[in-house]
């Protein structure tokens, strides 16, 4: 296969962490709804909330809050109380503002690959005004020449990208922590997908392991190693 001729790179927990604020918010609120219900009932009535309301809300923090706040209402028959879906509303609200510090080795992978003029991309999904938000507040911006915030990452998306950008699947490489959204419908495209595992993943991430038989991918241990493989790849061509 050619060396890839655009490199996109996920940003949510591959460039910069994002689920352990969330892992933290919802642990908080779980205990101050604790006299409703234990936190196994709320984290289980939570994630079939948000597993259904998913195609209607998308992903971010507006989503969270909204399913958060419709899962107590439910849980409590309404007798929640107004302080109450209010703490909801606060908790939620810090997601769209918390410090974007990246993740180790990234701006050193991201530095050596832009001297070495690969074209890069940035490719997220989520909400349109947080993503941007993050992507600013994490200072990364001017390492890629393309950036592309989109509501799902699955084949059909990287479909429509491929033939945005005029390239070939061999023509691509998707970096990110998701089997599910970085690894799975990019390798069914026949483009290259390397997976950096992060040492927390969203149960609406996960993906059984029998869909990952027959799944032609690259793993790394860490963020560092895709420089290498990148090489690699580059040097094969030549």
């Amino acid at each position: 296969m050619p060396a890839p001729q655009l490199i996109a790179f996920d940003a949510d927990d591959t460039l910069w962490p994002n689920q352990p604020h969330y892992d933290q918010a919802e642990a908080q609120l779980y205990d101050l709804l604790t006299h409703y219900a234990d936190a196994d009932t709320l984290s289980r009535r939570f994630n079939e909330v948000q597993r259904r309301d998913l195609p209607l809300l998308g992903y971010g923090a507006k989503s969270f809050i909204i399913c958060m706040v419709e899962t107590i209402i439910s849980l409590t028959d309404g007798r929640v109380t107004g302080q109450e879906i209010q703490h909801i509303l606060d908790h939620g609200k810090r997601l769209l503002d918390f410090p974007i510090e990246p993740l180790p080795d990234v701006r050193a992978v991201l530095d050596v690959l832009q001297e070495q003029g690969h074209r890069l991309m940035l490719l997220t999904k989520g909400d349109l005004f947080d993503q941007e938000s993050k992507l600013a507040r994490s200072g990364l911006g001017p390492y890629f020449a393309h950036v592309e915030i989109v509501s799902e990452k699955n084949e059909a998306t990287y479909q429509r990208l491929l033939q945005r950008y005029h390239l070939q699947p061999a023509d691509f490489l998707m970096i990110g922590n998701s089997l599910k959204s970085d690894v799975l419908p990019v390798a069914r495209l026949g483009a290259r997908a390397v997976h950096v595992p992060y040492h927390t993943t969203w149960v609406m991430e996960e993906v059984p392991a029998e869909q990952l038989r027959g799944v032609d991918f690259h793993r790394v241990e860490a963020l560092a190693e895709v420089v290498p493989y990148i090489q690699a790849l580059t040097e094969a061509e030549e």
